[in-house]
């Protein structure tokens, strides 16, 4: 039975885990100067890989051959293609596009969800709450510049980039049923995602310059997207994926950008107009109208008694 307590803890490890990954753009800007997008890549998930095998060397057993290829998928989809997609996709158009197609990924979790998932239908205010908050997502992204513009190529990778993570959503909330050991679990997703990155390695440029980890502002951002940004926002991500649901947990994709733009004024000095206070508004409540009990739960303690399954996933 899940408690009032877990679905709590599920809600805030989402949030701490949205928190951070909202800080990974200030640090990818910073490693762009020396290293490259598929190095960043390879490197923080490597750091990821073995921090995870230093917490729990042992071995996961899936039981099957459909279970490990649940595992190759979701490596693939949340850790390989994801991010070769998004990064891929800012090379042909802006980060704000970007940013605002990326805000659509609880839509396609939702979709795919109410046809793969038991317990997790789709409801009317669902995609009310989607429509206002993705529309202070843009006022957030813009903060003001307004200069969104069609890239059709960059933006359709943008898109599958958002289908991606959902069907990464999905698997993980399938495997989180197993029961297997969370951290192992993520390793082995980390695993399968890092072989998948193998064959890209080959075809883009990949420099053995040693020198820039001397940097103690590479080493320091690179330690911040493999050790919190990888190793530990994957584990929490996906413990609350299996505690709350791929939807609930989805939702707090909406906050990234809000994130973000508060992480850029503080490091980098940019400004937050009145535009993106807006945004901020509008996306906080298109969040709660989305789930109407997403912010209760972060303050609740008591135990659900009495109830069935399907009454726990409401």
């Amino acid at each position: 039975m899940i408690t009032t307590q877990s679905r709590s803890a599920g809600h805030v490890a989402a949030l701490l885990t949205i928190l951070i990954w909202g800080s990974t753009y200030i640090s990818t800007k910073v490693l762009l100067v020396d290293f490259t997008s598929i190095e960043i890549l390879f490197y923080r998930f490597s750091i990821g890989f073995l921090t995870l095998l230093i917490v729990y060397p042992h071995q996961v057993k899936t039981g099957g051959l459909q279970a490990e290829l649940l595992y190759v998928a979701a490596g693939l989809s949340g850790v390989a293609l994801f991010f070769l997609l998004e990064n891929i996709a800012l090379t042909y158009t802006l980060a704000s596009n970007v940013g605002v197609i990326m805000s659509i990924a609880p839509l396609f979790t939702a979709i795919l969800a109410h046809f793969l998932l038991e317990g997790e239908g789709l409801r009317p205010r669902f995609f009310t709450g989607f429509v206002i908050a993705v529309s202070g997502v843009v006022l957030i992204i813009c903060n003001g510049s307004f200069l969104l513009q069609l890239n059709p190529l960059g933006d359709m990778l943008a898109v599958l980039a958002s289908v991606v993570w959902a069907v990464y959503s999905i698997l993980m909330r399938k495997i989180s049923r197993f029961g297997h050991h969370l951290v192992g679990s993520t390793r082995k997703v980390f695993f399968y995602g890092l072989l998948c990155m193998i064959p890209v390695l080959f075809v883009r440029d990949i420099r053995l310059d040693f020198a820039r980890f001397a940097d103690p502002s590479n080493l320091f951002n690179l330690a911040f997207l493999g050790f919190a940004a990888s190793a530990l926002c994957f584990v929490t991500w996906n413990w609350s994926v299996g505690v709350l649901g791929a939807v609930k947990t989805s939702l707090y994709i909406y906050l990234v950008p809000l994130i973000t733009l508060v992480a850029a004024a503080i490091f980098l000095h940019e400004k937050i107009t009145g535009i993106a206070i807006f945004g901020t508004f509008l996306t906080l409540g298109g969040m709660l109208l989305s789930d109407g009990q997403l912010f209760r739960h972060l303050f609740q303690t008591k135990k659900y008694t009495g109830h069935s399954n399907s009454e726990l996933e409401d």
